[in-house]
């Protein structure tokens, strides 16, 4: 598999997602063995409750710990260019209803469109990378096909970053 870029304050994230999650395991570990000693295992909701949190937590953490070699860990001060790329932040505007839309451009593991950012692996993302200011771009979306005019690109570093 292809390297995953992702911001230092990203892979930050995830890491102490992982330390989180690894802390957890004696905890429903614990609960496991206290809802076994309840006796009927076949009608122990304590039970499943537990081994289905162990489930969830286990997946998470293989999941994350499978992603953590192929990152490639960017810092967001250090970029620049006149393009688009990882860590740009662009402005565009909807050619048909004129509305401006700004996103900052990451990986798919520190995006978050709720704060601004998309990832550059989301079709907006695809279609951004590599313009430059007065490019257009048209992007496949529910809607249909939208067509946007890059009203600048510009690097706010890991000051403009919103991870949360």
């Amino acid at each position: 598999m292809d390297r995953i870029p992702i911001s230092k304050q990203g892979f930050e994230k995830i890491s102490q997602e992982l330390t989180d999650l690894k802390a957890q395991r004696p905890a429903i570990i614990q609960a496991i063995k206290e809802a076994r000693e309840e006796g009927d295992l076949s009608e122990n909701a304590g039970y499943d409750a537990a081994r289905e949190r162990q489930g969830m937590l286990e997946a998470r953490i293989t999941y994350i710990n499978s992603r953590m070699p192929l990152f490639d860990v960017l810092d967001l001060d250090s970029l620049s260019s006149d393009r688009a790329i990882f860590g740009s932040t662009v402005e565009v505007e909807d050619i048909d209803t004129e509305e401006v839309k700004t996103f900052t451009l990451l990986g798919p593991d520190d995006a978050d469109h709720k704060n601004g950012s998309i990832s550059v692996l989301s079709p907006m993302g695809q279609a951004l990378i590599g313009k430059e200011e007065g490019d257009e771009i048209i992007v496949d979306a529910p809607r249909g096909r939208i067509e946007y005019e890059i009203l600048s690109v510009k690097f706010l570093g890991s000051d403009g970053l919103k991870i949360k």
